[in-house]
């Protein structure tokens, strides 16, 4: 694995530990993904504990609107909200199990939104039973979601951030149909953002039932995929699970979706590094929108 010197944030040199952010300046939104690995985990010398300080430089570096988090515990969100000034938090663990905190933590950027309400369900047969688990899943999943309103534009959307799960391939599936349904109840005016790690890959079933042609569920519901939109040809270098090696081929398993209420303007896979170290073993993803007229 070739090691570099310094810190790179998407090609961008930073130096010392302030990193840049760059905050939307107009009606655009910076939105990111990122699956932070659970820091409750021994991972050795990639423990959450030697590489915190990496993961919320990357996090400086593309300066999210709003971030969609996944397996963070509430330590790890706490953790975030202290060194990242200005965001605010939503979210609440995905079981009822007192020992399983994980959750599908939402931050925004208190000056940018004003939260209208949020909650969470969950992926199962009963999503309003909180904790329940769905068809073959090894773990509970949750889908978190906040409606803010844009204090920019006076606009209102409906931010969605989930985890899919990683063994059940029905649980996948349903998970998605059940995702795209509530996406129409949740926001009927159609203003709405997803981010999520689905542990399934881009032409999947899952992906399929989510980002479907309109009406192929009888949803008429349009799911743009931000970096399909943006980079119309796949690579060969899209995989964004990297198991702290760097590795980019395999799947893009990370993804932001959105409403045709927003044009994608661009999104990348943030590869950031720091000698060979990653903040995360999945590459956080990220998208630039704008609010259409």
């Amino acid at each position: 694995m070739t090691r570099c010197a310094g810190l790179v944030v998407a090609g961008v040199a930073l130096l010392g530990s302030g990193s840049l952010s760059i905050p939307s300046q107009d009606d655009t939104l910076r939105v990111m993904s990122f699956n932070v690995r659970l820091g409750v985990v021994n991972d050795g010398d990639d423990s959450w504990v030697h590489r915190k300080d990496l993961l919320v430089k990357t996090v400086r570096g593309f300066g999210p609107d709003v971030l969609g988090t996944q397996e963070a515990y509430d330590f790890q969100a706490t953790y975030l909200l202290k060194e990242l000034n200005g965001y605010a938090h939503v979210g609440w663990p995905r079981s009822q199990d007192p020992r399983d905190g994980e959750q599908c933590a939402i931050l925004y950027r208190e000056d940018r939104f004003e939260k209208r309400n949020a909650g969470q369900f969950a992926l199962s047969e009963t999503p309003d039973v909180p904790g329940s688990m769905g068809w073959d899943a090894a773990y509970a999943r949750i889908v978190t979601w906040v409606r803010l309103r844009d204090r920019r534009t006076d606009a209102e959307l409906l931010f969605v951030n989930t985890h899919f799960d990683n063994r059940g391939e029905r649980a996948r599936l349903e998970s998605a149909r059940l995702l795209r349904a509530r996406l129409r109840e949740l926001a009927p005016e159609g203003a709405w953002i997803v981010t999520g790690d689905f542990n399934s890959p881009e032409g999947g079933p899952p992906y399929e039932a989510l980002v479907s042609a309109p009406g192929a569920d009888g949803n008429a519901l349009v799911v743009v995929d931000s970096f399909r939109a943006t980079h119309p040809v796949r690579g060969d270098d899209e995989g964004t699970l990297n198991g702290f090696s760097g590795e980019r081929s395999g799947d893009r398993i990370d993804w932001i979706l959105h409403s045709t209420l927003f044009e994608a303007i661009s999104a990348e896979i943030d590869h950031t590094e720091d000698e060979g170290r990653f903040p995360s073993d999945h590459f956080p993803v990220n998208a630039v929108l704008r609010w259409r007229d």
